[in-house]
């Protein structure tokens, strides 16, 4: 795939490009079901070494996902399951997240999680806009793409 942008924001043009953008909704969706079942796994384990206690005193799950994707976006601008798809977050300038803006996305996706009417139009974003973006990728400029071959 060639990486030819948009002049106005760094990302690949949707118009001339849209094989940067093809299926993303769907891999969002799987990637995002590989991760919840990784944080899962990693959650129960730290809750048997707590004694069963750790979830009574914080959102054990949503500080071990902030954690998490935190780490992984940073570290590679894809959670796990987003390589596992063969997707990866852009910045606005076409780059790869940094570790403010991935710690800004990451927030931004958590607090659309916790509250229902962000989730749903990000949802409804992610599968009518050009780029696919959900309401965290809109603010911050951000978008899910293909990742190149």
């Amino acid at each position: 795939m060639d990486m030819t942008h948009d002049i106005r924001t760094g990302l690949p043009d949707p118009d001339t490009h849209p094989e940067f953008y093809d299926d993303v909704p769907v891999k969002r969706l799987m990637a995002w079901v590989v991760d919840v079942g990784l944080i899962a796994v990693v959650t129960a384990a730290i809750s048997v070494f707590t004694l069963f206690l750790a979830p009574l005193f914080l959102p054990l799950f949503l500080v071990v996902g902030f954690l998490y994707r935190w780490m992984t976006i940073s570290g590679g601008s894809a959670t796990l399951g987003m390589r596992l798809m063969a997707i990866e977050l852009r910045a606005a300038d076409g780059e790869r997240l940094d570790g403010l803006t991935a710690f800004l996305h990451v927030a931004g996706y958590t607090v659309s999680v916790i509250t229902f009417p962000l989730q749903l139009i990000s949802i409804v974003l992610i599968l009518t806009t050009a780029r696919k973006q959900g309401l965290t990728d809109m603010v911050l400029g951000t978008a899910a793409i293909n990742r190149h071959a």
